[in-house]
């Protein structure tokens, strides 16, 4: 799942991106209220964490744009403003939650799972290809009922093809949404990270279900008989 971060204190930015991260979620962070409002518009993501004083355009601001521009995301609003008037000004203009600051981030990290539950109630928190089972929420993977350890990173990688299961998808795009960094032809992480997914979900089972398509990338599908 992306979070999309709009903080201008640097410090507490980068605290939250790496806490986030660490929790197995794709993060972008943004240090102003402009480039956030245009992240938020024109990314897919499915929370986004608000502060409210922000240069450029505040808080309230970014909020209103996102709700205006018919973006339903859970908006959690990150604040030193503690007032009532400052609560009810941010739930009122759309705002899911408030969380003032300071906080500690095992209660902010409770929030966003707590928020992420309900605005994906449209979507499955679950998903199966064949005997192979990703659960979200328990953060659990089984393939033949048979428990399968991944990394984060794996996780997040099995994730997203069973998400898009059929789809082919291109190394750019398994680069931005997992690694959340542009794709370098150099490297060779994907081709990894896949050849160790791969062994642990594929390499004991039939039939296997991540396929590499030459020159185009990988899809995760199970074969027709």
């Amino acid at each position: 799942m992306k979070i999309l971060i709009i903080e201008d204190e640097s410090k507490t930015g980068s605290y939250l991106k790496q806490g986030l991260t660490e929790a197995s979620f794709t993060v972008d962070l943004a240090h102003d209220g402009l480039d956030g409002m245009h992240m938020a518009l024109s990314e897919a993501y499915d929370l986004v964490i608000l502060d409210v004083m922000l240069p450029t355009l505040d808080g309230w601001q970014v909020l209103q744009s996102i709700r205006r521009a018919g973006k339903e995301m859970p908006v959690l609003m990150l604040t030193a403003r503690d007032g009532v008037e400052d609560r009810v000004k941010g739930l009122e203009l759309g705002a899911d939650d408030y969380l003032i600051k300071p906080f500690a981030f095992s209660e902010l990290l409770a929030r966003v799972r707590t928020l992420l539950r309900r605005g994906k109630s449209k979507e499955p928190d679950r998903f199966q290809a064949a005997d192979l089972e990703l659960d979200l929420l328990r953060r659990r993977v089984t393939r033949s009922g048979k428990k399968i350890d991944l990394t984060a990173k794996e996780f997040l990688l099995l994730e997203l093809l069973l998400r898009r299961e059929g789809e082919v998808l291109p190394r750019s795009l398994i680069a931005s949404q997992v690694w959340d960094m542009n794709f370098d032809s150099d490297t060779n992480v994907i081709e990894v990270a896949v050849r160790r997914l791969r062994a642990k979900v594929d390499d004991d089972y039939e039939p296997k279900l991540i396929h590499t398509i030459r020159g185009m990338g990988y899809v995760l599908e199970v074969p027709e008989l």
